[in-house]
């Protein structure tokens, strides 16, 4: 890939980024357990507990990332090894997260994504706040996922590859 497609790749990326940490901090900022839990189900909590904490996980992932890549476009030289390693730890620690979360409060039915559906599926029914940040941030992530596809096997072959020589 050359550097000017790895440059536009890590702006675009970057300003997705950008939008789902913004709207994972308005969720975290306004939503704590207490609001999301209405009963004392011992399962609801336990569900929710994960969720927040994936949650959580996912903004610090992404955040990151975020950080990473502003200082690859910031430098005077544009440093493309460097940029692609940003770019495969957003694949690697943002998407894989946000699609196989941790705690499992939720997770892709790839069944539903060609019928208009959501392919999202929660474990257990969520409150409307918590099921809404899900499918919205949803779509940024498929982007995510389709534009860093390479660097899932690619990049790491070819990385192998070159220690091997």
């Amino acid at each position: 890939m050359s550097a000017a497609n790895v440059h536009n790749l890590c702006e675009t990326t970057r300003e997705k980024l950008k939008s789902v940490i913004g709207k994972m901090e308005a969720f975290l900022n306004e939503h704590a357990l207490p609001q999301l839990v209405n009963d004392e189900d011992e399962e609801t909590v336990v569900f929710y507990k994960g969720f927040l904490s994936d949650l959580r996980h996912l903004l610090v992932f992404s955040e990151m990332s975020y950080e990473k890549l502003g200082i690859a476009l910031r430098r005077a030289t544009f440093d493309e090894a460097f940029a692609q390693k940003a770019l495969y730890n957003v694949y690697h620690y943002g998407v894989n997260n946000f699609f196989y979360p941790k705690n499992e409060s939720y997770s892709e039915d790839g069944r539903y994504a060609y019928t208009g559906q959501d392919a999202i599926r929660f474990r257990k029914k969520p409150v409307r706040a918590a099921r809404d940040i899900i499918l919205d941030i949803t779509k940024v992530y498929e982007e995510l996922r389709d534009d860093l596809t390479y660097y899932e096997n690619d990049y790491l072959t070819e990385k192998r590859m070159q220690n091997q020589v």
